[in-house]
């Protein structure tokens, strides 16, 4: 038995052909360790489930929706202090090829915002298929089933053996591609940065061409990759590279464009492909400064999430992202209490190294 208790959260669902294959993944993953089991929102309401190692494990059927967990969802969303303190994975089981990415992304970041953290890579999904498992079935040198029994377990080890590197005065890698004059994100960043005890590190992304990702087979992209380099080369790999490489944090300065991630942030996210080929990124923080016009700094966040976390490794420790809306240039420093709340930021992000 191992020491580490884990705390499934698997919410219930009605109809027990669904159940068949999520069941018999968690017993393989699970086995060896002591469970306990909540199914049921009334159960979290009762429950404690701060400092818990927590697995979510959620079966979603051909619609993509399961009404238990919708409950649980709605608990997690208005109780912001529930998983203080908590570790998490998130294991989703379809009936379709659709909706588990998705639904992923919506409770990774309203637990998040609860106060947990998930260690790099915390998704093992199933679609119906199984088809997402090709490469992972050919690096394990087993079939499609197999591999998601062994990612399950994997992820299930990670969570109970996760640490944090303690670290005091950590290096931060401030990313953007605003104006410093006429951009909010900018503005709301600048009065963050004056909280932080770190040793920062600021690249813009708006000079000059940034070229996207162009898809280089694999055997390119990782020989480039090993080299620290891209084919398209320029400040990505001259600076942000090397920067990523030295880095214990990486704040990425995100305004809302169109409900979507800035062009150049989001092709600096795509050429972080061959970088990853060679390097893996989980002791490495993620965090966030969103600014909307008018809504949806959370499906910004949510793609950061789904980008930098569960693709690329970044460690994503809890209340990653401060979001605020501001639409004319210069109107954050009107938003009430938000020097208060820029320093509570940066406040977070140095206790959250300090005190590893």
């Amino acid at each position: 038995m191992r020491d580490q208790k884990i705390t499934l959260i698997r919410p219930y669902c009605t109809e027990p052909e669904k159940t068949r294959r999520l069941s018999d993944v968690l017993r393989v993953g699970l086995r060896g360790y002591d469970v306990e089991l909540l199914e049921s929102a009334a159960e979290i309401a009762t429950a404690d489930l701060r400092n818990r190692r927590i697995l979510f494990a959620i079966e979603l059927g051909e619609s993509g929706i399961n009404l238990s967990y919708c409950k649980m969802l709605k608990m997690i969303r208005l109780d912001r202090q529930c998983l203080e303190g908590s570790v998490a994975g998130i294991v989703v089981d379809g009936n379709s090829e659709l909706f588990t990415k998705s639904v992923c992304r919506h409770l990774a970041f309203s637990a998040n915002r609860a106060g947990c953290t998930f260690p790099g890579r915390p998704l093992v999904e199933g679609t119906a298929s199984l088809r997402n498992f090709n490469i992972v079935a050919q690096n394990l040198h087993t079939d499609n089933y197999d591999a998601y029994r062994q990612s399950v377990r994997a992820l299930v080890d990670q969570i109970a053996d996760f640490r944090r590197e303690r670290i005091e005065r950590p290096k931060l890698l401030a990313l953007h591609a605003g104006s410093a004059k006429t951009s909010n994100t900018m503005g709301l960043w600048n009065m963050v940065k004056e909280g932080l005890e770190a040793q920062i590190t600021e690249i813009s992304l708006s000079d000059g061409e940034i070229y996207d990702c162009r898809g280089c087979n694999y055997e390119a992209c990782l020989h480039l990759g090993e080299q620290s380099k891209c084919f398209y080369g320029g400040v990505i790999t001259r600076e942000v590279y090397p920067a990523i490489l030295d880095c214990d944090g990486l704040v990425m300065i995100c305004p809302n464009y169109n409900d979507a991630v800035s062009a150049n942030l989001t092709a600096f996210i795509n050429r972080m492909t061959a970088l990853f080929r060679a390097h893996r990124f989980y002791e490495k923080r993620l965090y966030a400064i969103i600014v909307s016009g008018y809504s949806g700094s959370d499906i910004v966040a949510e793609q950061l999430i789904s980008a930098l976390n569960m693709n690329k490794t970044f460690l994503l420790p809890p209340r990653f992202a401060l979001m605020r809306i501001a639409n004319d240039p210069g109107a954050i420093a009107q938003v009430p209490n938000i020097r208060e709340d820029a320093a509570a930021f940066a406040a977070q992000i140095m206790k959250e190294f300090c005190e590893g």
